[in-house]
């Protein structure tokens, strides 16, 4: 019965890591427990230090990190259906270099010198796993855990100077000082000097981070039309962002925005839509922006755009989207993976991609541009930073989550708003179709009040507009960088030891060498 012990605590192990690695989601929406960030990795990092071998380690590391992706996206289940779970097997295997770095600094007595290495390196590898799975191929950066901070004030304040990025490595830090607190009781010195150095880090910044020069604003409005049913929905959602847009006449306008995928049908090859969106513009005294799913006239395939309608029809002023949702929007590798799409509500046909960033220029207030991104590329803190540079003052993202209407999925996607406003110094909108839709002020501030799901409403938005450049969007990905040359050398350091560890045995085992010449002469001779 004793020697059964050690493999059945091996599988209970295994068996906690997943739901250890998938705490964490419960601070972002729709629970919202963003405090809880804060020590949401403590229990995986304390099962990840007391492994008993770096094998152990990063199986622990992997079930933890499938467990995340696995809470963090659950909602994906009815359109991949159990594709999820190979998939987030798939991501989670990103996690076991983070995992073994959690053994190789945090397990054991780990002195002062090797705490306060954790407390930048575990940190640092956290960030590289997030890093890996924010290419666009593998699903993009959803769900980072910065992110979960998108209320923060301080911690937006954080975003204008590094991004997304420093948040999280501020989120990681906290729960690495946590656990020397915890578990090392020789390492509390620096564990407090951490949680210590976390806390003036945010203050100093919250002090001395430039704050976005306020100056002049737009009465933006957001239409919504809700759930929309039935084989004519298409039509029928367009006819309601008609009778709510003719409803915002004289509120005086600068600019109306509908959400994504809100006309079904390209204005080229559907003049009477474009006439329709036209009176509308004329109407509300406004430029309409509106989202077009549909085949173009003029190319092959599928594009999902950003199409500007003024009084006078399609201002020419049109931006395709560029990235987009693997198996929402395309299969990868359809010949391989195609069969998803009898399991799933995987995309039946591809999407084309656009490609370069588009900037709109508002008719009436030519000095202010509008920065267009589509559905989930507000994720990417990359793009909305290049629109900045280019010279955008407003940031809109049009999306569309009603296959997820009753998920967490809507909350967790408006909330990316705030932290890329915070991060660019511009305010953003965020219009659905059927909620959540928002709007965030420049500093990541929450305008006005959410439009919330299944609500068929309009509201109109008083945005103010800043001038000046962020460092995030001067800089931009400065703590990547910073954590990836603090993991070089740390490597560096090791593969030196480990060579001077090699040498240093082989003088020691090797046999003195004899020697040669001539035999020395004795003293008689």
């Amino acid at each position: 019965m004793l020697t059964d012990r050690p493999d059945r605590s091996r599988w209970w192990r295994a068996a906690a890591a997943v739901p250890a690695g998938a705490l964490p989601a419960l601070a972002f929406p729709a629970p919202g427990l963003w405090w809880f960030a804060y020590v949401a990795l403590v229990p995986w990092m304390l099962l990840l230090r007391g492994a008993a071998s770096g094998r152990q380690a990063a199986l622990e590391g992997w079930l933890g990190g499938a467990g995340f992706i696995l809470a963090v996206h659950h909602w994906l289940l009815p359109s991949l259906h159990v594709f999820l779970l190979p998939l987030a097997a798939l991501l989670g295997l990103l996690w076991i270099p983070w995992a073994l770095l959690v053994r190789t600094l945090l397990g054991g007595s780990p002195g002062a010198g090797r705490a306060a290495a954790a407390l930048v390196l575990v940190p640092a590898g956290w960030l590289l796993s997030e890093l890996a799975r924010s290419w666009e191929g593998l699903g993009g950066p959803w769900g980072l855990l910065g992110a979960s901070q998108w209320q923060v004030p301080a911690v937006l304040r954080l975003a204008s100077v590094g991004g997304v990025w420093l948040a999280g490595l501020l989120v990681v830090a906290v729960n690495c000082a946590l656990v020397l607190l915890l578990a090392v009781p020789a390492a509390r010195v620096p564990a407090l000097a951490g949680l210590t150095g976390c806390a003036v880090l945010t203050g100093a910044v919250w002090l001395w981070a430039p704050r976005p020069d306020v100056s002049g604003g737009l009465r933006v409005a957001v239409v919504q039309p809700g759930v929309v049913g039935g084989a004519d929905s298409v039509e029928r959602r367009f006819d309601a962002g008609e009778r709510l847009t003719r409803g915002l006449a004289g509120q005086r306008l600068d600019l109306v925005v509908w959400g994504e995928s809100s006309v079904g049908a390209d204005l080229a090859t559907r003049p009477d839509l474009a006439r329709r969106l036209a009176a509308l513009s004329a109407e509300v005294g406004a430029p309409v922006l509106v989202n077009v799913d549909a085949r173009r006239a003029d190319r092959p395939g599928i594009y999902k755009s950003s199409v500007l309608v003024g009084p006078g029809g399609p201002t020419g002023a049109r931006y395709d989207k560029m990235r987009l949702v693997p198996f929402g929007e395309y299969v990868p590798a359809r010949s391989a993976l195609g069969w998803v799409t009898s399991v799933g509500k995987a995309a039946g046909e591809d999407r084309r991609r656009g490609t370069t960033p588009v900037l709109m220029a508002l008719p009436g207030r030519p000095a202010v541009a509008v920065g267009p991104l589509v559905c989930f590329e507000s994720a990417f803190p990359d793009m909305s930073r290049r629109l900045v540079r280019d010279g955008a003052a407003l940031l809109v993202a049009q999306s569309a989550t009603s296959t997820f209407q009753d998920s967490w999925a809507p909350a967790q996607h408006a909330s990316l708003a705030a932290l890329r406003a915070a991060e660019t110094g511009r305010p953003m909108v965020h219009a659905t179709l059927t909620g959540i839709s928002a709007v965030h002020g420049p500093s990541g501030e929450r305008l006005g009040r959410p439009l919330p799901v299944t609500a068929s409403t309009a509201e109109v938005y008083a945005v103010p507009l800043a001038r000046g450049t962020t460092l995030s969007v001067r800089f931009g990905d400065w703590p990547v960088a910073v954590a990836l040359t603090a993991l070089t050398g740390y490597g560096l350091v090791l593969v030196a030891g480990r060579i001077r560890s090699r040498l240093t045995a082989r003088l020691m085992t090797e046999p003195a060498p004899e020697p040669t010449g001539p035999p020395a002469r004795t003293a008689r001779e």
